[in-house]
């Protein structure tokens, strides 16, 4: 599938739970509409925003199931599947119905921190047993290494099945010097909402966005501004949410969008550990936000 049907706005979906910590898919059935009836372009399920780490092998499925589901090919559907076992990674490939989705989101490894040649020998390993397209993920503030520009272009030139990446870095040279020599046809989106604006417009494609959860509109409309070069209104909108989209990340990721998504009835204020509420006074603040949007 063209990397094209990813420009635009992918949101990377919570997994909302219950106060029994069990998963609620009746209100991630009712997220899916949410996003989807307010403008995203793709769907990201099993991404770190939708707390993977916490969740079993068949909790994942049966959340990627649910959303390929209620999605029912409104959207692409992108299904996360990724970590620091390279053959665990393939194994996972013939375990998923990824049959049903479109692509594949795929962090680079974690925790072991491996040298660049050692992050190239894990994707091009990926490269050789994916059935779907791969978006490579980086982000350095969770996996303890940054994929350098050098990296992703030498993955974008020489594996057919990696299409694109999310660049949450927050580097913006590196994100320049990968529009400058990335190949053509090869996507670029966000991992940053702070920064999207300016990653558009620096070339950019879009973004794979944890506010377009829940400030989903605006959000949207901004990145298609951005993307329209209708950049006095996109600023216009970015500077609207830009204080909340901080908030959403004061006390880490997901507590804050998980947090406004309840306020706003969408699913419950609930985590399993060592992932936790934000404090009173951040709550406070995105109910302060809220109000005044």
């Amino acid at each position: 599938m063209s990397a094209s049907i990813y420009k635009g706005t992918g949101v990377a979906l919570v997994t909302p739970l219950k106060k029994n910590k069990t998963i609620d898919f009746d209100a991630l059935r009712k997220l899916v509409d949410h996003v989807i009836n307010n403008g995203v372009n793709f769907l990201v399920a099993l991404g770190t925003t939708a707390e993977t780490p916490t969740l079993s092998l068949a909790e994942k499925l049966d959340v990627l199931i649910n959303v390929i589901e209620q999605c029912n090919g409104r959207v692409p559907v992108v299904a996360g599947i990724g970590g620091n076992n390279t053959h665990e990674i393939i194994e996972q490939f013939q375990t998923y119905p990824l049959d049903q989705v479109d692509a594949i989101l795929s962090v680079s490894p974690y925790y072991n921190k491996p040298s660049q040649a050692g992050i190239i020998a894990h994707f091009n390993e990926l490269n050789k047993h994916t059935p779907k397209p791969i978006i490579l993920y980086n982000v350095p503030g969770r996996t303890g290494s940054n994929m350098s520009s050098a990296t992703t272009l030498k993955l974008a030139n020489e594996c057919e099945n990696i299409i694109g990446i999310k660049e949450a870095s927050g580097n913006m040279v590196q994100c320049m010097e990968l529009v400058k020599h990335k190949p053509k046809g090869f996507t670029l989106l966000s991992g940053d909402d702070n920064l999207t604006l300016a990653q558009i417009a620096c070339g950019f494609d879009g973004v794979i966005s944890v506010a377009a959860n829940c400030f989903t509109k605006d959000f949207c409309e901004m990145v298609q501004s951005a993307l329209k070069h209708s950049i006095p209104h996109a600023q216009k909108l970015h500077y609207k949410l830009l204080d909340g989209i901080d908030l959403l990340f004061a006390e880490g990721n997901p507590s804050g969008v998980k947090c406004v998504l309840s306020e706003m009835g969408i699913c419950e204020n609930e985590f399993r550990l060592p992932v936790v509420p934000v404090s009173h006074l951040v709550h406070e603040q995105i109910k302060h936000f809220i109000s005044s949007l």
